[in-house]
């Protein structure tokens, strides 16, 4: 790595695990790899990962119990505490992943015009804002 270049941040390395491996340049994969090879907890946790966006992507819904068993007992806490949000919602992630119906456009939505509320809160009336929203989407 050049010393010169920007530090890596977690945020990056988000990222990269979330992205298809086919999608992922050849330099990002060089940066991902030696911190899966140097570090086991990471290796599970980009497993774990990929299997969960797979299963997403797939609408694989009867391999997502497997799943999130293995993610509630693996040693990372943030993972953990996601799969014990999944858990208590369960019901609503296992429909979203056997549906073919996606709410996500209209959330979308929901959250550009909240935005764009916020940004104009004391400042302008509806007929503004319905401009902005319209000209925004």
């Amino acid at each position: 790595m050049d010393p010169q270049s920007p530090p890596f941040t977690p945020r990056q390395a988000a990222y990269l695990i979330v992205q298809r491996g086919e999608n992922r340049e050849s330099e990002d994969q060089e940066l991902l790899e030696p911190l899966v090879q140097q570090h086991p907890d990471l290796a599970t946790l980009v497993d774990l990962a990929h299997t969960f966006l797979e299963l997403l992507r797939q609408r694989q819904a009867k391999d997502f119990d497997d799943w999130l068993m293995k993610a509630l007992t693996c040693p990372i806490q943030p993972l953990k505490k996601f799969a014990a949000g999944l858990m208590d919602d369960y019901a609503a992630v296992k429909a979203s992943m056997m549906m073919e119906v996606s709410h996500g456009l209209v959330e979308g939505l929901n959250n550009k015009l909240k935005m764009l509320k916020r940004q104009m809160f004391g400042r302008a009336g509806l007929t503004l804002l319905a401009k902005r929203f319209i000209m925004a989407a």
